[in-house]
Order: C-alpha cells, then sequence, then structure tokens
C-alpha cells in the first residue's frame, strides 16, 4: 500500500516530542497506515540549519517506528546514535559520504533498515548499482535538502521512473520514497510515476492531524 510518512524537522527537542505525541494518538480511517515517523537531522554542515540531533528522541516512548533522514557530513558517524535513539530505518544523503558501502554496511551490521538519499540536483548515477539490491528504500528529495516549505520540483518524478526501471532488475525490490513539497496537488502525480511512499512535514502536522492525513489519501483516487 502507498505510505504516506509524517517527518519532524525542528531544532527543538519540546516540538519533536510534542510531534511525536500527537503522531501517536492518530488512527487514520479506511486501513490507511501510520506506523512510522521520519526524524530529519540536519548538521549545520550539509545545510546551513541545524536541527535536533538523535539523542534528544533517546527516551521517547512510541508505538512508531523511527526513520532517521541524515542531512549530515559523513552521515556513518551518526549510526550509532541513531540505534540508541531507537531508529528503525536509517536513510543517508550521499552527497558528503565518502562511501555508501560503508554506510549501508554499518547500518545493516546494527540491525537497522536502510537507505541512500539523493537531493534534487544529484543525479541517479551517483547512486553505486552495486547496493541495490542491498537497500530498503531510496530517497528521492524533491527540493533541495535541509529547509522545510520549499516548492515541489518536477525534475523528481523522471528520477522515480528511471529507479523503478533500475529496481525491476533486483531480485530485492527496494522501495522508492520522495521526500519535500508534497501537496495534496501532486502526490497522485508521484504514486503514479512509481513511488512507494512519500513524506510530508507541516502539511501533515499543523493543525488537525486526522482531517490533512484524509486530504492526501483522497487526493490519490
Amino acid at each position: 500500500m502507498f505510505e504516506i510518512i509524517p517527518s519532524i524537522l525542528t531544532n527543538s527537542p519540546q516540538e519533536a516530542l510534542s510531534d511525536l505525541e500527537k503522531l501517536n494518538d492518530v488512527i487514520l480511517p479506511h486501513g490507511f497506515p501510520l506506523d512510522r515517523v521520519q526524524i530529519d537531522i540536519v548538521d549545520g554542515q550539509f545545510a546551513e540549519n541545524k536541527t535536533i540531533e538523535p539523542d534528544a528522541l533517546a527516551n521517547i516512548e512510541t508505538k512508531l517506528k523511527l526513520d532517521f533522514h541524515l542531512m549530515t557530513s559523513e552521515p556513518i558517524d551518526w549510526v550509532e546514535r541513531c540505534v540508541r535513539a531507537g531508529g528503525e530505518r536509517n536513510i543517508g544523503q550521499i552527497e558528503l559520504m565518502a562511501n555508501q558501502f560503508s554506510f549501508v554496511g554499518k547500518v545493516q551490521e546494527v540491525g537497522l533498515a536502510v537507505g541512500l538519499a539523493l537531493n534534487i540536483d544529484t543525479e541517479i548515477e551517483r547512486l553505486d548499482d552495486s547496493l541495490l539490491s542491498s537497500l530498503d528504500v531510496v530517497l528521492l528529495m524533491s527540493y533541495p535538502a535541509g529547509m522545510g516549505g520549499q516548492e515541489f520540483d518536477i525534475r523528481v518524478l523522471d528520477k522515480v521512473k528511471r529507479l523503478v526501471g533500475m529496481r525491476g532488475e533486483n531480485i530485492k525490490p527496494f522501495k522508492i520514497c520522495v521526500d519535500g513539497g508534497v501537496t495534496p496537488d501532486n502526490i497522485k502525480s508521484v504514486k503514479m510515476a512509481g513511488a512507494d511512499e512519500v513524506v510530508i512535514g507541516k502539511r501533515l502536522i499543523s493543525g488537525d492531524i486526522e482531517e490533512n492525513f484524509e486530504k492526501f489519501y483522497k487526493a490519490l483516487y
């Protein structure tokens, strides 16, 4: 089933915990899933802003699985911290990653699901295709990573379609996730291009979360 994943991008531990608490209580209609949330980690080097660090969530109790999207210099250096924070899936941006193989291996070594992420201007060819069968997800940014609230860039749709073709050649198919600028007006085109997941931040979490989810899922059909 196509999945909508809420994301939290903040430099306030209190806001992050409050948003997680609100999401923990959400019940979606019609059997739509809400079993994970993405925590965006920006270190001030990958992008100008800086968010909370994984340690801020180390003692949180939640029924939701935690994805950590590492928009950092050398994401491998953050893996152990994500484990201690209760992460279930680690997704690292490749742009400041010295070695994709080492990152994927480290995440698998500590027992987490693993993904690689590409910024909107990063070509698909930058992915190490020898790793595709080892990945749980490939995340494609649909605007420059690190800052929320930007406009959706339609170039991501062609990248999704290319990944669909690459995925067809693998024994273990990875999921394709699109992150950034997704609205009720464009979510169906993302799904039709072949994505399995989208990540949405304030458009989901601000206001009535259940009503916001309903708008997005209605737009799919």
